[in-house]
């Protein structure tokens, strides 16, 4: 056992880039963009703001609709749907997505069923084992002061939950699971990152610092783009100074000529050019979209001809293969949190091994169309005469997403 000590510096070192991935999720990171042209009080003034890395997110979570648990031998659907199910799997997703993993807290409840709780990931760490993707100990904080110092705290370990407050031991609770209460839900483990990788890369966000420099330069160009500079050479030094702002509005100005019968010369600067910007908005947008899985169309570049579902799926291609890597990896854990919720129901540790008939069900990542329907069954229809029985209820809905009616027949 590591202790609690050790896990606490854990969650230390990992929770700053937790917290950065957050803050482009919700745009509110503070970026100061580097430049040798415009001040930083003038670049402060056209500040940038830019949603890309929420939808990064968003455009991957919304896909991923959990819709049940096949062959629950051991009704852990029921928790589940008592711990309002439809909230809880959205947001274990959504935090999984942005720091990398997220965790469930699993506690007592009321009616012998008990009580799950998300904790994002920049609140919580722990030990994992490589080959069940469970914790062997755990720590979470429940609640920080305003200076982001803990406040509650839980430390895991099998067979046992300690409930810290300020740093001193309040009391502890026993439990029977085979496992500490506290299960990972990661999106993309690998042996290098046993604590999976977040949809907000470091790649991504280059992009997106990338495209928000461009608008800032393109919000100050538009300034002299709008107003362009104008010159007036030739006046006489006895002329009175000019009023700047009166000059630029006024629809009409009068110049006289001197005593000796020479006049001003009226001139204007080249007017800056936006397609520059335009373009290299565009190239930041091609490098995000290529990262994440998108398209030019949802980053704000739609095309001129308009898709079909078809098309729209084709171009998807990668947001789909990422979707259903993210189905399976969030399938083992929720499952894990449902074998230790079990557990802790019941009052036995159940093994691990019981629940491998229990198989995690997922809506599709891009529902079909009609005319896709109407094919798919076309296509069902020719399998099952050569393969009978090969399509039935459960199979289709899995393919087209559409419950089917019960009839009792």
């Amino acid at each position: 056992m590591e202790g609690i000590e050790y896990l606490r510096r854990k969650l230390d070192l990992y929770r700053l880039g937790a917290l950065e991935r957050q803050k482009v999720y919700d745009m509110k990171d503070d970026y100061n963009a580097p430049g040798i042209t415009i001040p930083q009080a003038l670049r402060r003034q056209y500040k940038a703001t830019l949603g890309w890395g929420a939808k990064a997110v968003d455009s991957l979570a919304d896909r991923l609709v959990f819709r049940e648990f096949a062959n629950d031998n051991f009704n852990i659907n029921e928790i589940f749907q008592m711990n309002s199910a439809d909230i809880l799997f959205d947001d274990a997703k959504l935090s999984s997505l942005i720091n990398s993993c997220s965790f469930i807290y699993i506690s007592e409840g009321d009616e012998d069923i008990p009580r799950l709780q998300v904790i994002q990931g920049s609140e919580a760490t722990g030990i994992l084992d490589p080959v069940t993707r469970l914790l062997t100990e755990g720590y979470a904080v429940l609640s920080r002061d305003g200076r982001g110092r803990p406040i509650e705290e839980l430390y895991f370990v099998t067979g046992r939950t300690d409930y810290f407050v300020d740093g001193d031991l309040q009391d502890s609770f026993d439990n029977s699971a085979p496992a500490p209460l506290l299960v990972p839900i990661i999106h993309r483990p690998d042996s290098s990152k046993p604590f999976g990788r977040s949809r907000i890369t470091p790649s991504a966000v280059y992009y997106q610092k990338y495209a928000k420099r461009t608008l800032e330069r393109a919000d100050i160009t538009a300034e002299f783009y709008s107003w362009p500079q104008k010159y007036v050479v030739g006046t006489s030094q006895e002329s009175e100074a000019m009023d700047n702002w009166k000059a630029t509005v006024a629809s009409f100005l009068e110049f006289t000529k001197d005593d000796d019968g020479d006049k001003p010369t009226l001139g204007q600067f080249n007017v800056p050019s936006m397609s520059p910007f335009v373009e290299q908005l565009r190239t930041a947008a091609s490098g995000f979209a290529g990262e994440t899985g998108l398209t030019l169309d949802d980053l704000g570049f739609p095309s001129d001809n308009p898709s079909s579902a078809e098309a729209i799926k084709a171009s998807h291609e990668t947001l789909r293969l990422a979707a259903e890597k993210a189905q399976r990896d969030f399938s083992s854990g929720f499952l894990n949190v449902g074998y230790l919720a079990a557990s802790l129901r019941d009052g036995f540790a159940y093994k691990r091994n019981q629940l491998y008939q229990t198989k995690a069900k997922w809506e599709p990542v891009f529902k079909p169309d009609a005319s896709t329907i109407s094919l798919m069954g076309d296509g069902a229809i020719k399998v099952n005469q050569a393969v009978p029985g090969y399509f039935g209820v459960n199979n289709l809905r899995d393919l087209t997403g559409v419950e089917g009616e019960n009839n009792g027949n």
